[in-house]
């Protein structure tokens, strides 16, 4: 029996004129821009404190995950802000000067993302490169890499996006530069042309999880390290993201419908396309064309016409 091999490294053929979104892509305006669509990034700092019962929450782990990497806490990632989280946050509060009431409060937030830049990130500056810049970002070890005519340059820790909201896969262009595009960007933003959302690299207010999955799909840096590289990258900068574009955990291929978006769905259109049975570009939006390239695979096939990608299909296209 064939397996799906889902460690395999993909890495899908340019297709020209991918252009996704209609943000201004002149890198010296940036009046009143807003997020189109929610897809990376979305602040969340509530008040934190120790109550009965417990507050559990994805944040009070971020809070202890933050605590840990500074030194402060010791305990286990539970999730649960219980006496060990306070005393961990009352100890960094009495550090660096805070009133000391073992309280996560926005301000509480924002010095622990700078206590975590200052400790963590890139802290020198770095000689831009002097030939053709081109940027790799492996989704498996997590890492940016910043190539000078091809050849390995730079390379920095990111955050890709979660498994229920996976970073694009594929080969894309910068489209557009923002700086200060809103605090949940940090200070830099590097625009990618993926049709099917708005996706980038970007800094973070959450430098915590750099090196976690953590995203709605786009990939954060430490700031001090995307100012490092944004003079760099230039629009039409090519990015090149590998990994698996049915999902980093899959235990297999999903079944795929009509609305479907992703990297997943740019895979098949470009297996489509070249068995012949795709006519359009491949875009990663499963819409009417890529519909009827599914119907004729299995008319050719003698499926069950469905018009929806399953097993039989993923067989036929030899995915499986």
């Amino acid at each position: 029996m064939k397996c799906f091999i889902t460690g395999i490294i993909i890495v899908l053929p340019f297709v020209p004129g991918r252009i996704a979104f209609s943000i201004p892509t002149n890198p010296d305006i940036d009046t009143n821009s807003t997020h189109q669509e929610s897809v990376c990034c979305e602040e969340n700092f509530p008040d934190l404190y120790l109550n009965n019962p417990y507050m559990q929450s994805p944040e009070v782990l971020e809070i202890q995950e933050a605590l840990a990497m500074l030194g402060f806490y010791q305990g286990n990632m539970s999730g649960e802000y219980d006496e060990d989280t306070a005393f961990a946050v009352l100890s960094f509060q009495k550090k660096i000067g805070l009133a000391t009431d073992g309280q996560v409060k926005y301000h509480v937030w924002l010095k622990l993302a700078k206590a975590l830049e200052d400790n963590a990130a890139a802290k020198t500056t770095m000689s831009p490169p002097t030939g053709d810049v081109s940027v790799i970002i492996d989704t498996f070890r997590r890492k940016l890499i910043v190539l000078n005519d091809n050849t390995p340059y730079a390379q920095f820790p990111i955050a890709i996006g979660k498994a229920e909201t996976p970073s694009p896969i594929g080969n894309w262009k910068v489209i557009n530069k923002r700086m200060n595009w809103g605090s949940g960007f940090g200070t830099r933003w590097l625009g990618l042309n993926v049709p099917w959302g708005v996706y980038g690299i970007h800094g973070t207010n959450k430098p915590w999880s750099i090196g976690s999955m953590a995203s709605h799909g786009c990939f954060r840096m430490w700031n001090k390290n995307v100012e490092i590289i944004y003079p760099w990258i230039k629009n039409n900068t090519p990015v090149t993201v590998i990994g698996n574009p049915f999902g980093y955990m899959s235990g297999g291929l999903q079944t795929l419908n009509a609305g479907d978006k992703g990297s997943a769905v740019l895979y098949v259109q470009e297996k489509l396309k070249r068995l012949g049975f795709y006519e359009g570009v491949p875009d990663g939006i499963y819409g009417q064309q890529t519909e009827k390239a599914v119907f004729r695979l299995q008319e050719y096939y003698k499926l069950e016409k469905t018009g929806q990608i399953g097993f039989k299909e993923y067989t036929a296209l030899k995915l499986w």
